[in-house]
């Protein structure tokens, strides 16, 4: 990582600087030790609050795995290290680490990715050294769900413009810092036109301030195609934050695996470090984990702050450490050198301070500016705006005939005529000819007889009233909104 000009965490920290320890649940606790052992050999002295999340704090019944202490020392230091942390699977609490990210708004995920000397792997000789940016507080993982039947959950997608211009400047203004050429931005702006065309409408606008910089747009799919076919040709990737999630775990794939795939999370004025990988359970407690990835997320912080001879120093010393043949942790090691367990891997590596490796990273990091918060909120005002109509999503386990049927009825007398019904995302009502196969949640778009500015709340009252009225159960409506002329809903496949 590199100076941030917004923060003047350099100008306060005279002295040793504050950071959050969070050793995290399975093999967190060795890799994070090794990661301090290094630091310290370094010469760096960090004043280390040691904090709790993940699993033990699940384990308290905090439903966030995050507990108030934690949170209070974070907002005090506004830096962590941080181990792997454990989250429930498709049940229990909400993930610890995105609750770290959204509460503290750091809205940029980094992913490096970078060959390793000593790591074999398909791609060995490519010479791949890319950065992805991710989008990190928003998308999905804004973590909205509802089940709005028994048998459908829904789950919210949330971009914004103010999202997307932070993530689009952070990446160019990333690019800037570390002399790089050229950036992607990723997108699924062919399919989720409103949202992930949002990212890549602002993306663009944006790109216009960075003429230095060449930047295409490409479809997510054909990015992830074209990672495995040639991944030299990329330099920086931006996209969104389900997106990133997956594909910076395909790029960690392409140069050795989650064991050497280091992170940074940044905020406006917070900076957490990490490992990409997991808590790796079965390995706990048996000096057998690779601490590569948390050591370079160790050199990743130590840049942050401004320490760039220590960050060398240790970044050199690993990388000789991987060209010398010494031995490598169990998950690169392949056969070919000795297995060193963490603390032996971890001496090794200290033996190593001061040689200069053959492959070093000559790379120059520049302060980065990176976006401010904004002290309001931010408003987007269309020149014009009106309501069309409403969707309004309804359970129902009959035919869609008969549901239509009903809905005509019962917007018999209203301001609004049913203009269509479709499942999942499929009109099926009037029919087209084609045969879905439906579930028992069901989108009916009402349309208004006249447009208007907003819709009476009185007058889709009534509506849902008759719904109702007709034994129907609804669970959720939206308004058909249209900004300067243009519509802000997407149609079912086949409604005109």
């Amino acid at each position: 990582m590199r100076r941030n000009l917004n923060d003047s965490l350099l100008g306060k920290r005279q002295t040793k600087p504050a950071v959050t320890l969070i050793s995290g649940d399975g093999i967190g606790p060795e890799v994070v030790g090794a990661t301090c052992r290094v630091i310290a050999a370094a010469g760096v002295e960090i004043d280390w609050h040691e904090a709790d999340a993940g699993k033990k704090v699940f384990e308290r019944g905090i439903a966030s795995g995050v507990p108030k202490e934690t949170m209070e020392s974070l907002a005090s230091t506004k830096l962590a290290l941080k181990g792997p942390l454990e989250t429930p699977v498709g049940h229990g609490g909400k993930s610890a680490n995105v609750t770290l990210r959204k509460l503290f708004e750091a809205f940029a995920n980094i992913r490096p990715v970078r060959e390793l000397p000593g790591i074999e792997t398909p791609f060995s000789g490519r010479g791949i050294d890319l950065v992805v940016v991710r989008e990190n507080v928003e998308d999905l993982y804004a973590g909205i769900e509802h089940g709005q039947t028994a048998d459908v959950s829904q789950c919210l997608k949330l971009i914004s413009n103010k999202g997307c211009e932070k993530i689009a400047r952070f990446g160019f203004e990333l690019a800037k810092a570390e002399g790089r050429k050229s950036i992607h931005v990723a997108t699924k702006a062919n399919i989720m036109k409103l949202t992930e065309g949002r990212f890549k409408r602002v993306f663009e606008a944006v790109a216009m301030a960075y003429p230095e910089i060449h930047s295409r747009h490409i479809l997510i799919d054909n990015c992830a195609h074209q990672l495995v076919i040639r991944p030299e040709q990329f330099d920086v990737i931006v996209t969104t934050n389900m997106n990133g999630d997956i594909l910076s775990d395909l790029t960690s794939g392409l140069v050795g695996g989650l064991g050497i795939a280091p992170s940074a999370n940044i905020g406006h004025d917070s900076a957490f470090f990490e490992a990409v990988h997991g808590s790796a359970p079965d390995i706990a407690g048996r000096d057998m984990a690779n601490p590569m990835a948390l050591m370079l997320s160790g050199v990743m912080m130590l840049r942050h702050l401004g320490e760039f001879e220590a960050a060398q120093k240790i970044e050199d010393a690993l990388i000789y450490t991987l060209e010398s043949g010494q031995g490598l942790p169990g998950d690169v090691a392949k056969g070919k050198v000795p297995v060193l367990g963490t603390r032996a891997f971890t001496d090794l590596v200290i033996e190593n301070f001061g040689q200069i490796p053959v492959h070093r990273f000559e790379r120059n990091y520049e302060p980065m500016a990176v976006p401010k918060q904004a002290t309001t909120v931010a408003v987007l005002k269309p020149d014009t705006r009106a309501v069309v109509g409403a969707d309004v999503f309804i359970e129902f386990d009959g035919l869609p005939a008969v549901l239509g049927d009903l809905l005509n009825k019962a917007a018999t007398g209203s301001a609004f005529r049913l203009k269509m019904i479709s499942n999942r995302g499929t009109q099926v009502y009037p029919p087209t000819g084609a045969s879905p196969d439906c579930v028992d949640h069901w989108r009916c778009r009402f349309m208004l007889q006249t447009p208007v500015d907003d819709i009476d709340p009185a007058a889709l009252g009534l509506l849902l009233a008759s719904i109702d009225g007709g034994g129907l159960r609804w669970m959720h409506l939206e308004k058909l909104n249209v900004f300067d002329g243009e519509e802000a809903f997407s149609k079912a496949q086949g409604e005109n």
